[in-house]
């Protein structure tokens, strides 16, 4: 009557102290299994998380130093362009037209603010002291001048290295904007309010409308 009674199971089943006894271990075992695991995989999804934020920083960070490189080289030429009008006006006197058109592209250089501007101002100022420099072409006695050279050789070597940064700017910021868009990283770009980036380029038709401009300016002078 105050004896220990069997613990009775659903099926009808008697159980025994020993055997109620390791029943109750074996379901906190798998209790303390279950909630490992889920401390390990939010631990690994914490980790990897962390990884591709660190990934995209990096990403972003790279990108605003590639594009601080082009804007250091753009206004290295700025400086030089003064040089090289005071240098060639003396030689010049009847291409007014071909002198104005590279002191107003590199003022709109100067005062382009976007990477879109910028690069459509770095295009007009390209081909305008181009065409100063195949309008020396003209006058023996200005390419004879080593001040001269020594501008057109700083300049050309500017551009040079502002086609070579572009291009690596282009490519950091088409594997940025790819690597936003894509998951998992989407799910991180959103929140870090990261929005794909402009390219340092124009299109075709705009490089052609800059060109003809230019052209019909000189046919006018």
């Amino acid at each position: 009557m105050y004896g220990w009674e069997p613990y009775s199971t659903r099926s009808g089943r008697n159980l025994s102290l020993h055997d109620l006894f390791r029943y109750s271990h074996q379901k906190t075992a798998m209790s303390l299994f279950a909630t490992a695991a889920m401390i390990l995989f939010a631990t690994g999804v914490a980790i990897y998380a962390t990884i591709l934020y660190n990934e995209l920083v990096g990403l972003r960070n790279e990108n605003d130093r590639a594009f601080a490189n082009i804007d250091v080289l753009l206004k290295q030429r700025h400086d030089e362009i003064p040089n090289l009008v005071s240098c060639v006006k003396g030689y010049m006197n009847h291409e007014r037209q071909t002198l104005e058109a590279v002191a107003q592209a590199r003022t709109a250089s100067i005062g382009a603010a976007s990477i879109s501007q910028k690069a459509q101002a770095d295009l007009r100022l390209t081909v305008a002291l181009h065409a100063l420099f195949a309008v020396a072409e003209r006058y023996p006695d200005l390419k004879a001048n080593q001040n001269f050279l020594a501008l057109q050789k700083r300049i050309s070597e500017l551009e040079e290295r502002i086609a070579d940064r572009r291009e690596f700017f282009n490519d950091d910021v088409a594997t940025y904007n790819t690597r936003i868009a894509q998951v998992p990283e989407v799910f991180l770009a959103r929140p870090m309010k990261l929005r794909p980036r402009q390219l340092f380029q124009v299109t075709e038709q705009e490089r052609q409308q800059v060109e003809i401009k230019l052209a019909r300016g000189q046919g006018t002078a």
